[in-house]
């Protein structure tokens, strides 16, 4: 019995064993992973070039980190660092990160110094679903990064920021040309980081002129010599700004003292380095500083002001001061604040313990939110998304010093209250740098130009045209003595710029050729300048620079002179208008003095016939003040006088204008480009510059074969004379030299289309181009510039007023509208006075007959007799008319006595002593 209650145990425990097994492996799973994810001690691998002076700085404060973490844990979680050392080859990093995840069993990989190294170490991580937080990142950011890489942090430098924030201090000075130089790394492309640097410099219009590559420095067995072999291929370019992208800190120290020996520290030049090269500044020695002196370069602000900064720095000088360097640079606080991105995941992963996988430690990193050492630490999809704040800094004195601070959108200021407060009014940017640079070669006082000067020995290369068209602007003696207005005007702007140029050593070099082909010589550098008159075009201004032209430019039509001759010119001083206002004006004036004269002045009387024509007599002499006829009534002699003064404004006016109609030379209208090209005619162009004639054929649409190139000016005046050209196209410059000289003989046409003027020529890039410009301006404005065009361009006085005299116009109505007015108005008033008077005196007259009318009945027999001896009389007087004849009327006659216009009655019949019947007779006729 007991046997088998003992059979029945044992069996009723084998069959629960399996069970309890199954319990125990699940227990032991969910156990093992509550170990795996509670991070009671997590593994941590570091991938760095350890043996580099920026990985002994990370190495150091990441173990500084990670000691203060495991030493203020509350939790009793420790991280424990793996360091692998990658050598800078990213093939080493790859083997040192596949060997910590699968030996080491990391949960985390830091480091990878360079973005080929990040991408291979990526690769991995993604397999083992393992974040990769890299210290670097692509210079141009691949498409779909995020997804090809999706466990992979980066912790880098904003090289773009970096890059705007080196071209924005180029921009500052004008710099235009710059060299590129940074040391070739098999491991790493360089194409990004210049593609982001070009671009930026094309923002302010820069560019770089050449490109420096440095052999890697591990493969030098004569860093020296090599360095200073490649630095004298330098030589022969003119730009002076160098821009040091990347090179490890050996290849720097060799590279600024082979510069400076060879005078590429000089103060004409500019340095400028990048943060990598800036971060190690802080251990390099007094003699590297040295050599440096002047230099300018780009770091990386981080506040000094936290307690965590002040233990690491003190760390930082407790051990391996000496390596290391005495304070941590932005690659150590980088690497210090990577460890700190760790720890807080795992404080976040052990208050949540709930959900414990992988990629939710990922997402615990990029959620980290906090202000680190090196700055805000706060990640935008996989990387950090902090603004870019910059400080410009200055090697002084065998140390550098802080100048300003740079941010993408407000650039430069001195400090950042000052960032802030634009920030706060949303301010404008400063293109600017506040802070005093102290330059290569100590220049304080002024910035350098960064453009080769010119020496006693190395002289500004001046080309000179010697075949100008007009040697008004360039002539050469025999003596090679060189004189004109190019000449002159080179120096006066030579004295202005003297100081900032050292005086500027300079040699002439002629050229007897085409200006296209004398620019050549400009594009291929194998001249500095061209000082002549070459106009400025565009086509032209995209391979070399041009200056601020000294005159304007646009292209002209030289006629020879041609005058018109008129039948009727007599005609052209008064316009039509003007001819009919006058005669209607004369007309009228006419009629008002023979209706108030021609009842009591006998000089208006007689048939109508005789009315008319002395009335038109008088008129017509008039106009030459040679009337003899009367004027008895005042209203008339007002019309008159009236009238005899807008005579004589008329007749002034027309002798003054018909004079200047004879003494003026008037051209031949209509002649212009369409003429020319209608009537076939050939026409000159100068031949020193194809773009005259090809702007002819291509804009004006004349033919070629109507085109005669000329060569100068007496070749101008020998095929204008022999008739061979009809016209010529000058440029508007070379049009007034030639009109001031045979401005008797030839007009000009002004120029419709302007071109860019004349200017001198300079190698692109060359800042010359723009203090020239300035002295050119400087010389306007002190009067300098007018009196070189006086002295060479207009010295002829006969000319001074202009090559052809304005072409007199007709006067016009528009001139003499109001005399017109008062004129007319005045004879209309007298005319309806005198019609008022008629009215009156007829009224009265009746009023005088109805008085008289009782009395007339018996007086009918004399009053009918004195009628007829009246009517008698006056038909006598009519038939005698004749000036100091007596007229009888009715045994009454009238004379006037000689000098007189007033009639007297002498009675012939009346008797001596009873005057009174002779004063009724008279007064009766009248």
């Amino acid at each position: 019995m007991n046997f088998h209650a003992q059979t029945y145990k044992a069996g009723k425990y084998l069959l629960l064993w399996p069970s309890l097994k199954i319990l125990l492996l699940l227990f032991k799973c969910l156990i093992g992973a509550q170990v795996a994810y509670s991070f009671q001690n997590t593994s941590v691998g570091v991938v760095i070039d350890a043996n580099s002076e920026v990985g002994k700085q990370q190495k150091r404060a990441m173990h500084i980190a990670a000691q203060t973490f495991n030493n203020n844990s509350k939790n009793h979680n420790n991280i424990i660092l793996f360091f692998h050392d990658s050598g800078g080859i990213p093939l080493q990093a790859a083997s040192a990160a596949e060997e910590l995840i699968m030996k080491k069993k990391v949960k985390v990989i830091v480091g990878m110094g360079t973005w080929q190294e990040a991408a291979l170490a990526a690769d991995l991580g993604n397999k083992a679903q393992i974040p990769i937080i890299s210290f670097s990142s692509p210079s141009i950011v691949p498409p779909l990064m995020q997804h090809r890489w999706p466990f992979l942090i980066q912790m880098a430098k904003d090289q773009a920021a970096h890059m705007n924030c080196i071209a924005d201090i180029i921009h500052a000075y004008n710099w235009q040309k710059v060299i590129a130089i940074y040391e070739d790394n098999p491991y790493s492309g360089d194409s990004g980081l210049l593609s982001l640097f070009s671009e930026a410099l094309q923002k302010g219009n820069a560019q770089i002129e050449n490109r420096l590559v440095l052999p890697h420095f591990t493969s030098l067995s004569d860093p020296k010599g090599v360095v200073l072999d490649e630095l004298l291929k330098l030589l022969p370019l003119k730009s002076r700004v160098f821009v040091v992208l990347q090179a490890s800190f050996p290849m720097v120290t060799h590279l600024f003292r082979e510069a400076k020996k060879i005078g590429f520290l000089g103060k004409d030049s500019a340095w400028i380095i990048n943060e990598g090269i800036t971060s190690m500044l802080d251990f390099a020695n007094k003699s590297v500083l040295s050599s440096m002196e002047g230099t300018l370069g780009i770091k990386t602000y981080y506040s000094t002001n936290s307690t965590a900064y002040t233990h690491l720095q003190e760390n930082f000088q407790s051990e391996h001061a000496e390596t290391a360097g005495t304070k941590p640079g932005s690659d150590a606080l980088r690497a210090y604040d990577s460890v700190i991105i760790i720890t807080e995941a795992l404080e976040k992963m052990n208050r949540k313990s709930s959900n414990s996988k992988p990629r939710v430690f990922l997402e615990k990193i990029l959620s980290s939110n906090f202000n680190g050492l090196s700055g805000n630490i706060r990640f935008q999809g996989s990387h950090l998304s902090n603004t870019a704040v910059l400080r410009v800094i200055n090697v002084v004195n065998r140390e550098y010093k802080e100048l300003d601070f740079w941010t993408p959108k407000f650039k430069f200021a001195g400090s950042l209250e000052i960032l802030k407060d634009r920030e706060t009014r949303g301010d404008y940017a400063t293109n600017n740098l506040a802070g005093p640079v102290v330059w290569p070669g100590g220049l304080i006082s002024a910035d350098p130009i960064g453009w080769k000067m010119p020496t006693d020995t190395e002289r500004l290369k001046v080309a000179i045209p010697t075949n100008p068209a007009f040697v008004n602007f360039l002539k050469e003696d025999s003596q090679k003595q060189y004189s004109g207005f190019c000449i002159d005007l080179f120096h006066e702007a030579r004295k202005i710029l003297s100081d900032k140029y050292s005086g500027m050593p300079y040699e002439f070099h002629p050229f007897n050729e085409s200006y296209d082909k004398l620019l050549q010589n400009v594009i291929n550098k194998s001249h500095d300048v061209i000082v002549g008159d070459v106009t400025i075009l565009a086509e032209r201004s995209k391979d070399v620079w041009f200056t601020q032209p000294y005159t304007e430019s646009g292209l002209s039509l030289i006629l020879p002179i041609e005058t018109e001759g008129s039948a009727w010119l007599f005609m052209k001083p008064f316009s039509s208008e003007m001819w009919i206002a006058t005669i209607g004006i004369l007309i009228y004036t006419m009629f008002i003095v023979w209706f108030l004269e021609h009842h009591l002045n006998p000089d208006f009387g007689g048939p109508l016939k005789n009315q008319i024509s002395t009335t038109l007599w008088f008129a017509f002499s008039s106009l030459f003040f040679a009337h003899k006829e009367k004027i008895n009534s005042n209203s008339a002699r007002v019309v008159v006088g009236v009238w005899l003064f807008l005579v004589f404004v008329l007749t002034s006016s027309y002798t003054a204008n018909l004079s200047s109609l004879l003494t003026v030379k008037r051209l031949k209208s209509g002649r212009d480009v369409e003429w020319l090209k209608q009537n076939n005619l050939s026409v000159g162009c100068d031949n020193s510059s194809s773009f005259v004639k090809n702007y002819m054929i291509n804009v004006y649409n004349f033919t070629p074969q109507q085109i005669i190139e000329v060569d100068g000016e007496h070749d101008i005046v020998d095929k204008f004379k022999s008739k061979n050209i009809s016209a010529l196209f000058l440029e508007s410059p070379y049009e007034k030299v030639f009109l001031n000289k045979y401005c008797k003989d030839y007009t000009a046409i002004t120029a419709t289309y302007k071109f860019g003027g004349l200017g001198f020529v300079f190698q692109k890039g060359s800042p010359m181009a723009k203090d020239f410009s300035e002295a050119f301006l400087t010389l306007a404005e002190n009067g300098a510039l007018k009196t070189l065009e006086e002295k060479w361009l207009t010295p002829s006085k006969e000319c001074s007023n202009g090559s052809t005299s304005p072409e007199t116009e007709s006067l016009t109505l528009h001139n003499f509208w109001g005399l017109y007015i008062i004129c007319a108005a005045i004879s209309t008033i007298c005319f309806v006075m005198a019609l008022l008077k008629n009215h009156l005196n007829k009224h009265n007259h009746i009023e005088e007959e109805d008085q008289h009318q009782d009395s007339a009945t018996a007086d009918d027999d004399s009053v009918w007799k004195k009628a007829l001896r009246i009517g008698t009389g006056f038909y006598n007087n009519v038939n005698n008319k004749t000036l100091g004849r007596a007229a009888t009327f009715g045994g009454m006659q009238l004379t006037r006595r000689r000098n007189s216009s007033r009639w007297q009655s002498i009675s012939t019949s009346d008797d001596v002593a009873n005057p009174q019947s002779s004063q009724s007779a008279v007064k009766d006729m009248l």
